[in-house]
C-alpha cells in the first residue's frame, strides 16, 4: 500500500530526511515513532504530494479517493459546525445525510453535532479531523498524530475504533510519539531520528531484540538505547 525507499529530503543545508526505506502492507497498522522534528509529518507531506523529495521515492499505491487524510490542518472549516463540516465532504463524495451524525457517533461527538469548530477543545477537533478522514471509508488512512492532545479515555477509544477499522479492511499509517500506544496499537513499527529509521519491525519483537522487556515491554526504552534520547 504504501512503499517508501531510500527517501531524502533536505531544507537549504539542513537534511531533514536520509535514506529512509519502509513498507506498509495491505490492512496493516504501521507507525512512525519519534520525537518532534523527527521528520514524520515531512515524510507524510512526501506521500501526500505536499512535498517533493531530493532523492529516493515515496509512493502511495491507491488512489486519492481512497486514501483518508487527518494532517496537522485537519482540512476543517473554523466557521461551520461539525455537521456542517462534514456535510461538505459528504456532498463531494455523494454520501447519504445519514453517514455524517453515524460518523459523528462514532468518534464522541454526536452530541456536538451543532458546536462550531472554533468552540471545540482541540481533543474535540482531533475527534473531527479523524470523522472527516474515516467519513467516506478509505482503503487507506494517513493520520498524523491522530491521538495527541486527548485525555487518555478518549485515546483508548480512538485506538479502538482504528483496530476496528483495520479488521473491517483498512490500511492505517501515522505517526505517534506515544510509545505505549504504538505497543498496543501497531502490527510494525519504525523509530525515527533525525531524519534515519534506527530500526523497524514488530513492537514486542524490538522490545525482545533490545532487552527492554522488564516488567512490560517498552518501545521508549528501546529508543533511549539505540539513539541516547528520552521522548
Amino acid at each position: 500500500m504504501i512503499k517508501v525507499r531510500h527517501l531524502e529530503k533536505r531544507f537549504g543545508e539542513q537534511t531533514v530526511l536520509s535514506d529512509v526505506t519502509f513498507g506498509v502492507a495491505h490492512q496493516e497498522i504501521f507507525a512512525l515513532l519519534g520525537p518532534s522534528g523527527a521528520g514524520k509529518t515531512t515524510i507524510i507531506n512526501i506521500l501526500t504530494q505536499r512535498l517533493a523529495p531530493d532523492g529516493g521515492e515515496g509512493a502511495v499505491e491507491v488512489p486519492p479517493r481512497q486514501i483518508g487524510l487527518m494532517l496537522d490542518s485537519g482540512g476543517l472549516y473554523p466557521h461551520l459546525n461539525c455537521l456542517e463540516n462534514l456535510n461538505l465532504y459528504a456532498r463531494i463524495y455523494g454520501l447519504p445525510k445519514e453517514i455524517v451524525l453515524e460518523t459523528l457517533h462514532t468518534v464522541g461527538l454526536g452530541e456536538f453535532a451543532k458546536k462550531t469548530v472554533s468552540e471545540l477543545s482541540r481533543g474535540m477537533t482531533q475527534r473531527l479531523a479523524l470523522a472527516r478522514a474515516i467519513l467516506y471509508s478509505p482503503k487507506l488512512l494517513i493520520l498524523d498524530e491522530p491521538t495527541s492532545a486527548l485525555d487518555p479515555g478518549t485515546g483508548r477509544g480512538i485506538c479502538d475504533l482504528l483496530q476496528k477499522l483495520r479488521n473491517d479492511g483498512a490500511t492505517i499509517f501515522l505517526t505517534t510519539h506515544n510509545m505505549d500506544e504504538a505497543l498496543k496499537l501497531c502490527d510494525r513499527v519504525a523509530l525515527l531520528h533525525e531524519g534515519k529509521i534506527v530500526v523497524q519491525g514488530a513492537p514486542v519483537d524490538l522490545c525482545q531484540r533490545h532487552k527492554a522487556l522488564r516488567t512490560v515491554p517498552d518501545l521508549e526504552a528501546v529508543f533511549l538505547q539505540l539513539t541516547g534520547v528520552t521522548l
